[in-house]
């Protein structure tokens, strides 16, 4: 096949950071080439400077055999590189037609907007990806999955011949991820070259030709997919082996309840939602998307509110309507949305992390203690091995694991009795995922009480004690967690309507 991207010998230095060392890389005309790594290892720095969002400080980049250098995104467009990063950067009031060919609209004479031909040119692409979707739908209506079509669109409306992915299935259920593969082999059949950045080992087999395994900023080694173990890639990946203990389930028969949910509902998203969270537990929440588990989270931490419902902890009627009563409460929130409700980009590590403990740093004359401040972070940075510079380093510099361990900081920090995780390992790598699991199951022994909310069937299953199940805003049963429950029986309680077991696990 032909080569259409070439880099060779790349590098990259940020302040403190050298990011990328003498990296290479091809991609070959109607291939996937997966490209893999823990998180920092430089995959979408490299990617970066691929699609022009960063100069490469060393190195050549060559496309279709000759040499470019893109000096920005609108340049790498034009060369037919597309870059569909893993936080989406739709608008979400403007339609699909809108967001495709946003500042390049088609126009009539004395510069009238031809929105007919904007539809229409919309509707080709999306006929060409067999999308069924109107190009007049407000964007901020649309599923994660639709969005992200629209992202795919958008791409190919620039007639791209190279197609960059980052985490393109972090927010997919099963059956959106397949509707993907699909137009990914189609896009293969035309020819199109894909870059396909991912954390998700059991998609290799099924999509990617060959790996590419980058580690710490520096090329480890190409393989084609089908010949290589997941095993290898993952050794390859993190210079380790990576042993994923089995969930010890403790005896909680007699473990007092800190969270009791009753009779919660909002809408048509949560109905009748009624739960138990015991001291020591990690209660999973399994359903397809749009099941209603993040309302429930958000529902219960106050950042929505509920039509009717009583929650308790540790056997007391609280009254939650905002976040912060959810805090006083002794309950902590990691958001699946971790940019946009969990973190401060523009702030550095040291203020993130001490984000909900203000109070703790704070003079009586509101003078901020920066030497505790500094003191708790960096023992933080080590605890839970977040990778940066220093704890002054600007979190939106930060790959995505490490973000998320921040925020995972924050709330360790406030010291909550009770946690609701919701997607905790979303965009981490294997060795994060082994690490945070531990973290986890350490915290239940210090008495901590978690709720888990996974997309992922195996992670449910891997880390709860009991797996709560929802379908379409009801908790339709509640199954024991490990290996006591097959992933076919998590699917039978996610696609009934109506509840077939009682939230204590007994069957009706």
């Amino acid at each position: 096949m032909t080569t259409i991207v070439e880099m060779r010998g790349i590098e990259k230095r940020f302040p403190g950071v050298h990011a990328l060392k003498d990296v290479r890389f091809d991609l070959r005309a109607g291939e996937v080439h997966a490209l893999m790594g823990e998180n920092g290892a430089g995959k979408s720095t490299l990617m970066k400077v691929l699609s022009g969002v960063y100069r490469k400080d060393g190195g050549e980049v060559l496309i279709n055999g000759k040499p470019a250098s893109p000096a920005g995104p609108r340049a790498a467009q034009d060369l037919g590189i597309g870059i569909i990063h893993q936080e989406l950067s739709l608008m979400n009031d403007l339609t699909a037609a809108q967001n495709i060919y946003i500042g390049r609209e088609p126009r009539k004479r004395f510069g009238r907007l031809d929105e007919a031909a904007l539809n229409q040119q919309t509707a080709d692409i999306f006929a060409s990806m067999n999308l069924g979707l109107n190009p007049k739908t407000v964007v901020g209506s649309l599923s994660i999955a639709k969005q992200q079509m629209i992202e795919i669109a958008k791409a190919l409306s620039y007639r791209s011949r190279v197609l960059i992915m980052d985490e393109p299935t972090a927010a997919l259920n099963d059956a959106e991820i397949a509707e993907l593969f699909v137009i990914i082999r189609r896009l293969k059949a035309e020819g199109v070259g894909i870059i396909y950045i991912s954390h998700k080992m059991d998609e290799l087999k099924q999509i990617a030709d060959r790996v590419t395994v980058m580690r710490d900023g520096e090329y480890v080694g190409t393989v084609e997919a089908a010949d290589t173990p997941v095993d290898q890639i993952i050794s390859m990946m993190v210079g380790r082996e990576v042993k994923d203990e089995p969930l010890q389930v403790p005896d909680l028969e007699h473990a007092e309840i800190a969270l009791e949910v009753s009779g919660l509902s909002r809408g048509r998203d949560i109905q009748d939602v009624s739960f138990t969270l015991k001291q020591g537990e990690i209660l999973g929440f399994a359903g397809l998307m749009g099941a209603g588990r993040t309302e429930v989270a958000r529902a219960v931490f106050g950042a929505d509110p509920r039509d009717a419902g009583e929650i308790k902890v540790h056997g007391k009627t609280v009254q939650i309507s905002t976040p912060s009563d959810a805090v006083a409460a002794g309950i902590g929130y990691l958001s699946e949305d971790r940019k946009h409700f969990g973190l401060a980009t523009g702030m550095d590590v040291r203020a993130n992390i001490a984000m909900a403990s203000l109070a703790r740093f704070t003079s009586k004359i509101g003078v901020l203690d920066e030497a505790d401040m500094r003191e708790v972070a960096v023992r933080y940075i080590r605890q839970l091995g977040i990778r940066t510079p220093s704890d002054r380093q600007e979190v939106r510099l930060l790959s995505g694991g490490n973000q998320q361990k921040v925020v995972i900081a924050k709330w360790l920090l406030r010291d909550c009795d009770i946690l609701i995780f919701d997607e905790p390992t979303r965009g981490i790598d294997v060795g994060a995922k082994a690490e945070i699991y531990k973290l986890l199951e350490a915290l239940t022994k210090e008495g901590k009480s978690i709720i888990v909310i996974s997309s992922e069937l195996p992670e449910v299953m891997r880390l709860s004690h009991r797996i709560a199940v929802m379908c379409e805003g009801r908790l339709t049963g509640v199954l024991p967690g490990g290996k006591a429950t097959t992933q076919e029986e998590i699917m039978r309680l996610a696609t009934r309507r109506e509840a077939v077991m009682q939230p204590d696990g007994a069957s009706q």
